[in-house]
């Protein structure tokens, strides 16, 4: 599978909209490109934008059933001490506000406007703000892309006439933002009758309106907070990477969190998460339609085995993205890392004053894949001076203790959890124990004075609803489920690990041919044609004969000397084994050409009439069948895959994918990844697999990839086969797709 069908069709997909969800697929039809690049925003423009000094409300009034109403009621509720403009044509005043017949009757200068009206009046409502001057509108307005391609053509119109007068537009179908510092909701959300609004220093971008409006809800909960939350609708003109870039260039947003169903710009996402990474600025992101449900495999495995958001993860990956699957967690974890920053290694203490839980959390704690602190033998011994010496030391078990003693000796026993050199971060999970609420008071006081990433979990009801308000209070992170707990330090533990993963330059491998320079007679390449190109690349593939004939095969096979395998050559039956196109561990003449004759009978029944044509190899075995692939993205270019292979490897779907090329260290670690990684470590007596080997092919499909760019549409090697150390590897079938170069003109295609 070359990140291939799964992986042609499934990385295309990485930014469609979820299955099922017509009108926000239809949401996201992109602008013809005179629009699209009319003009570039900056931070300075956004920030008029959202930092505005006065805003106009087209379409007010003083009903909150009304859109227009509910933003100026919230206007009024939260207390914007900025100029307040309500348009309506039949009303003096607003709310105690002076009304304006029309945005040209307003005083200048305007920053936003809001437009809540109906959709056959946006059109000559935004020329009208053009030609007053406002700096930008927030369209509410829903029925333009999101309904299809008349209503993509009437929001095309829309940025024409915005950008005509040098003017910026939000949405539409948007919810519009807040600005907790300005005490700004210009929002119609239900969700702003809130008080006060939740500020604090998490800048959030959306594409769904409603569900910006939940983790506006959701952080004042927790005590959490934001320097703004937008909601960009269809992303007609300003989208979520003009958003992404003010926060990055905003001193008052320490972590950038992301809703995602579609980019318009993959490579300018990239951009400034490598920006984001190299200023240790977390950018958080859930991402919509990652999968790909009802999807038809195509052609090759690698797409098939890489999944629809393979590209989607590999990139995020390389540049520190921390990719999230549930909303709330955005919030959470972005609040985390806010207040403790990202954990320096990957050792986890536990501590709570139930024996029970302790167990529960043990399990859970390996169940995610973390890894509890290996505690100093001085951090034991203090703990067993405080604690029987009957209870681990990790996780620990405080509870018990005499009340006389309880409350110091929980803090102690933090602290020294905390202070252990193997204790990258602390999880309390709180239960039911005597003075309850001063013990977790003390906690987060210890744990934000020591500035050590810490995980409160509240595991009782409402019982802790005093607890809850006294780490609102002290603006200390909590969860109150373990699924979050562990959901948070999994994603901290991993930013860590990619901050401060050691850069390297990826260098070309030593023997790489002239690959750039290679041509075939059509798009679909057969094995022996790929194989001509591995070698220019580097990678070792097994010698072959071809046969057009049974006594062909059998001169090849006598030539070669048996055991020998008779293979399929076909450029439209790809998957050989399938349709009985491959024939292995043929030991004589009579068995090669009865192979022979059932390959035709084979082929016959597919394609009638079809000349026959068919290689013979040596029989190689020995080793470990791995899948090699690579996948060309058209927003994130090349993405190499690695995984088990052979006959089962869209069976077991262990894969792991990362953007090309790759340096030995990245491919190592892929490997390493691998759920199949102790059979090539050599467990039970078994040898160990050649994995310098393993990795330089990996290397060099990644170099090749990058190489050929979009040319190589696709690559699959499968099986690679794996042999024991020092034995190498080889390539035993693969297939690729490769395009003309750019202006010239294939075989096949003239």
């Amino acid at each position: 599978m070359a990140i291939s069908s799964i992986c042609v069709k499934q990385l295309g997909q990485l930014f469609a909209l979820p299955r099922g969800r017509v009108r926000q697929r239809a949401k996201f039809v992109t602008m013809g490109p005179k629009v699209a690049s009319a003009m570039s925003p900056s931070s300075s423009v956004l920030r008029a934008v959202l930092n505005p000094r006065s805003v106009a409300i087209i379409g007010a009034s003083e009903s909150s059933q009304k859109f227009g109403g509910r933003v100026m009621n919230f206007i009024v509720k939260h207390g914007f001490k900025g100029t307040v403009l309500p348009i309506n044509p039949g009303s003096p005043t607003i709310l105690g506000f002076r009304a304006y017949p029309g945005i040209s009757d307003a005083p200048g200068p305007i920053d936003v406007a809001l437009l809540a009206v109906p959709g056959a009046q946006i059109a000559p409502t935004i020329e009208a703000c053009g030609k007053a001057g406002v700096k930008a509108c927030v369209v509410l307005t829903a029925d333009f892309a999101e309904i299809g391609a008349d209503g993509a053509a009437r929001q095309d119109e829309l940025v024409r006439i915005a950008h005509r007068h040098g003017m910026r537009l939000i949405g539409p179908n948007c919810l519009g933002f807040i600005n907790p510092g300005l005490r700004l909701a210009l929002t119609s959300s239900v969700a702003l009758a809130i008080e006060p609004m939740p500020a604090g220093s998490i800048g959030l971008v959306s594409q769904s309106g409603s569900l910006m409006a939940a983790l506006i809800s959701h952080a004042q909960d927790l005590g959490s907070g934001f320097s703004a939350a937008v909601s960009v609708g269809n992303q007609a003109d300003l989208e979520i990477c003009d958003f992404i870039e003010y926060f990055l260039d905003d001193p008052a947003t320490k972590a950038i969190c992301a809703y995602i169903e579609g980019l318009k710009d993959g490579a300018r996402f990239l951009a400034l998460a490598a920006r984001c990474r190299d200023a240790r600025k977390p950018l958080l992101v859930v991402k919509a339609g990652r999968s790909d449900a009802g999807a038809n495999i195509t052609r090759s495995h690698t797409a098939s085995l890489a999944g629809s958001d393979a590209a989607w993860t590999a990139a995020c990956r390389k540049h520190a993205v921390v990719l999230l699957d549930d909303p709330e967690a955005l919030i959470q974890c972005a609040d985390f890392l806010v207040r403790f920053g990202a954990p320096g290694g990957e050792g986890i203490a536990a501590m709570s004053p139930s024996g029970g839980t302790i167990a529960v959390t043990a399990d859970r704690i390996a169940a995610a894949g973390l890894r509890l602190a290996q505690l100093s033998a001085s951090t034991q011994r203090k703990l067993h001076e405080i604690v029987p010496a009957t209870r681990p030391a990790n996780p620990l078990d405080v509870g018990g203790l005499a009340r006389e003693q309880g409350l110091a000796s929980a803090g102690a026993c933090y602290e020294l959890l905390a202070d252990d050199p193997d204790t990258a971060a602390v999880l309390i999970v709180v239960a039911t124990t005597p003075q309850l609420d001063d013990k977790v008071r003390l906690w987060a006081e210890l744990a934000l004075a020591r500035g050590k990433p810490t995980a409160i979990l509240l595991t009782p009801g409402t019982l802790v609803d005093s607890s809850r308000a006294n780490l609102r209070e002290l603006h200390c992170p909590y969860t109150n489920r373990m699924d979050d707990a562990l959901r948070v330090l999994t994603a901290a533990i991993e930013y860590g690990k990619a901050l401060n993963a050691p850069a390297e330059k990826t260098v070309l491998p030593a023997g790489f041919g002239a690959v750039a320079a290679f041509t075939a007679p059509a798009a679909e390449l057969t094995e022996s044609e790929t194989k001509q190109l591995l070698g220019l690349a580097g990678v070792a593939a097994t010698p072959e004969r071809h046969a057009r004939s049974a006594a062909e095969a059998v001169a090849a096979a006598r030539a070669t000397g048996y055991p020998v395998a008779l293979k399929l050559i076909s450029r439209t039956l790809t998957h050989k084994s399938d349709v009985g196109g491959v024939q292995l561990d043929l030991r004589n003449n009579d068995a090669v050409a009865a192979a022979w004759q059932r390959v035709a009978d084979n082929v016959a029944k597919l394609e009638p009439g079809a000349a026959l044509e068919c290689v013979v190899q040596p029989m190689i075995t020995g080793g470990i069948e791995l899948i090699i692939g690579s996948q060309w993205d058209a927003q994130f270019g090349a993405i190499v895959m690695v995984g088990a292979g052979g006959t089962w490897a869209e069976i077991l779907r262990d894969t792991q994918c990362a953007l090309a090329p790759l340096t030995p260290r990245r491919a190592l670690e892929m490997v390493q990844q691998l759920r199949i990684w102790p059979m090539l470590a050599g467990s039970r007596g078994q040898p160990r697999a050649d994995i310098d080997k393993l990795v330089d092919v990996i290397v060099r499909a990644s170099w090749l990839a990058a190489t050929l760019g979009p040319r190589l549409a696709e690559l699959d090697i499968n099986p690679l086969l794996v042999r024991p150390t020092g034995q190498g590897a080889i390539a035993l079938d693969a297939r690729a797709t490769l395009q003309p170069p750019q202006g010239a003109t294939s075989k096949a295609s003239s």
